[in-house]
């Protein structure tokens, strides 16, 4: 009896893990390519739920439903008019057809090395058919500026040669393509490649455009000192705005001075009526008594505590001095 119940636990677990081998899950994100002895049975699962396969025979593959992101690394590229640039991209991806993509690259990481061959050569063509102009910037808006407003703007990148020298803002006038239909091309191209490999290609985008070492100390060097001379030029616009305003408040402050100094003579003057009037009218009352106030003034601003002075006793100015 327990030998039976023995063999029956063997077979209950055996049943359950030959279960467990034959069903496989497939989850709302992911998509599942099951193989039998390394090929391909049937189609990609891609509905989720509870799916069966044969025990230790069949092997699932899950694949990402998901959008994925591919950021390739700078390469130096050349653009038509010869300016050597690196050029830094980055694109959105997805596995449209598990199976397919699953024949032609295995996974994810393959995908990713073709992915880096396909979009830069791709982004290589398109680069090397349009000028430097058309690859940086996405419209002509701003071109009408002045050459230190384009500066001032920071497009000064436009207005070199692949040299560091400035370049004839007339040469490049126009933008025809612009860097939105760049990217466009280059999707277009690297799109239709990666068909063939079950990838949807859903966006391509240029994420960075420098100028290469040797030509960007001295594209920066020139930057340096265009800010400088616009810096320079706005300095002596400041000064000369400066010293026209202290001309004026100069100007307006003399005007201020001098109504201020005449408004003040006038005033002094007529202070200067009125008191002789009262002393005039004071004098007609007691002419005696004012003569002899006006002594005493004169003798104390004549005197002091160390003046010595010798008079004449019998003299008009020391008479007060003698009479009791």
């Amino acid at each position: 009896m327990k030998a039976g119940q023995g063999i029956a636990l063997a077979v209950t677990f055996v049943l359950f893990f030959l279960a467990g081998s034959a069903l496989y899950t497939v989850s709302e994100v992911s998509q599942v390519v099951v193989t039998r002895f390394g090929a391909p049975v049937g189609k990609a699962n891609v509905e989720p739920g509870l799916k069966f396969k044969l025990p230790f025979v069949d092997e699932v593959h899950r694949f990402d439903k998901r959008y994925l992101a591919w950021d390739g690394d700078a390469n130096q590229m050349v653009t038509s008019d010869k300016k050597y640039i690196w050029v830094d991209t980055f694109a959105r991806w997805r596995i449209a057809d598990a199976l397919l993509f699953f024949q032609k690259v295995r996974n994810e990481s393959g995908a990713q090395t073709r992915l880096d061959d396909i979009i830069d050569g791709a982004t290589r063509t398109v680069i090397a058919s349009q000028p430097l102009i058309e690859v940086v910037r996405t419209s002509s808006q701003s071109i009408g500026l002045s050459q230190g407003k384009q500066e001032e703007e920071g497009e000064v990148i436009e207005m070199t040669n692949s040299d560091g020298s400035k370049k004839d803002l007339a040469e490049e006038s126009t933008v025809r393509v612009g860097r939105s239909r760049i990217q466009d091309r280059i999707l277009d191209i690297a799109k239709s490649a990666c068909e063939d490999m079950g990838i949807e290609l859903v966006d391509v985008r240029i994420k960075r455009i420098n100028y290469v070492k040797s030509v960007q100390v001295k594209v920066f060097e020139r930057m340096i000192s265009e800010r400088k001379r616009i810096a320079a030029q706005y300095r002596s616009e400041g000064q000369g705005e400066a010293a026209r305003i202290r001309g004026k408040m100069e100007r307006e402050l003399k005007q201020i001075e001098s109504e201020a100094y005449r408004k003040g003579q006038e005033i002094r003057g007529q202070a200067d009526a009125e008191a002789t009037r009262i002393y005039a009218d004071a004098y007609k009352k007691d002419p005696v008594f004012y003569e002899f106030l006006k002594t005493l003034d004169t003798y104390r601003m004549s005197f002091d505590e160390d003046t010595r002075i010798i008079l004449d006793g019998s003299g008009n100015f020391s008479r007060y001095i003698n009479q009791p």
